[in-house]
């Protein structure tokens, strides 16, 4: 097989920054085709007949097979290199929203697990690249890729409607739409394909299994994308049955993503300041914790409440991702221990809306619902004050 690279010279100047540019078109679709199924939900419905529980199965498929890919895409980095696993999974995701475009319930699934594939992917192993280029700037770096998370899902909560508005109300072309921006992406990686880097998929994989930093981190993963999934599917249900437009619900989505996007930006720009996050993080999950209390005891000021929500998985997402690189000693690590936190989070996180929009249809409760789901919270910082804590993955106390 191909040597491992495991020593390289910092990249600088104009190549580091057409590095960080490519990674972050690539960031801003790894959401859009999962979150755009929100703001659809009513008129999926209305045209399939389906249930809030097999509806939400169109949320929970990608994010299943985020999980089920992750184990494999250090492999797939460790046999092809790095950059040309993003470009066959970007790819893929291209491929994903066109075959979503079939008028059948099959090709709307297939689409969504093809998506899940691409997606899934770039997830692991996108991390890993910031440890090895931004080793220096890891905190600015994973700010900014989780920035342009949030802000991809932003933009699909935001447009998804007026899309499919100016496309005549065909939901499955506007859902098959965001599939362009991929194709962009695919295409200012293609410059990154003259470099190839492969990671190790051996012998720490099986190690990080018995390490409770590694769990820790991949509970707060698990729990964070559980929230942030399980919410983005049904906030606009749930606003809905209160009497709001779908245009204007999609709206009240799009402002909680942009919160989350300030977050995320900010939020491990503050904590990579620290050797320990425990506080950064705490206070992350308290504006969680405001915006469900407020969201569930008052009908007013929903966006307020949506805001303070969704500013929790926002922030959270770029700590999970800098507890990966800040606990980790080596790229390889990186990877493995990414790998690892997106294979068992995506999978417990997939259960979220199909659980919770049956919670619903059992109960006709949002509120039972929406209750239910922010009692995640209570493990997410448990998890916390494990993943945050000023110690590698090695049992090393860091020093800075």
């Amino acid at each position: 097989m191909p040597s491992t690279v495991t020593h390289h010279r910092p990249r600088a100047g104009v190549v580091t920054i057409l590095s960080a540019v490519a990674i972050m078109f690539v960031a801003a679709n790894l959401r859009p085709a999962v979150v755009a199924v929100a703001p659809l939900v009513g008129d999926i419905k209305s045209a399939t007949g389906w249930g809030s529980g097999i509806t939400g199965l169109l949320t929970t498929l990608p994010v299943l097979v985020f999980g089920l890919v992750a184990p494999f895409a250090p492999r797939c980095a460790a046999r092809f290199g790095i950059e040309r696993t993003v470009f066959g999974a970007m790819v893929v995701l291209v491929v994903a929203s066109a075959v979503r475009v079939m008028p059948t319930p099959a090709a709307l699934f297939a689409g969504s697990a093809l998506a899940g594939v691409g997606i899934g992917v770039c997830n692991v192993v996108l991390p890993s690249l910031i440890k090895r280029d931004f080793v220096r700037h890891s905190g600015l770096m994973t700010g900014l890729y989780s920035m342009t998370l949030s802000g991809g899902a932003a933009a699909a909560a935001a447009l998804t409607i007026p899309i499919d508005d100016a496309l005549g109300g065909d939901w499955r072309l506007a859902l098959a739409s965001w599939g362009l921006c991929a194709a962009v992406a695919v295409l200012l990686w293609v410059p990154q394909l003259r470099r190839v880097h492969r990671i190790s998929a051996g012998r720490p994989a099986a190690s990080l299994w018995r390490n409770p930093i590694a769990w820790a981190i991949t509970a707060f993963m698990a729990a964070q994308s559980f929230i942030f999934y399980t919410f983005t599917a049904w906030l606009p249900e749930v606003l809905v049955d209160r009497g709001m437009s779908a245009s204007s619900a999609g709206a009240v989505l799009a402002l909680g993503q942009v919160a989350g996007l300030v977050m995320s930006l900010l939020a491990p720009i503050v904590a990579g300041r620290f050797a320990d996050q425990r506080v950064v993080t705490m206070a992350a999950l308290g504006l969680t914790a405001a915006g469900f209390v407020g969201l569930l005891t008052t009908t007013t000021a929903p966006t307020l409440w949506t805001m303070l929500v969704m500013a929790g998985p926002g922030a959270s997402i770029s700590l999970a991702l800098l507890f990966m690189v800040l606990r980790s000693t080596s790229t390889d690590q990186t990877s493995q221990v990414s790998g690892m936190a997106q294979s068992v989070g995506y999978v417990v996180a997939a259960i979220g809306p199909v659980a919770i929009g049956a919670l619903h249809d059992e109960t006709g409760s949002w509120t039972v619902a929406m209750g239910v789901l922010s009692l995640v919270l209570i493990p997410q910082a448990v998890s916390a004050l494990w993943a945050a804590r000023d110690v590698t993955m090695d049992g090393h106390q860091k020093s800075r």
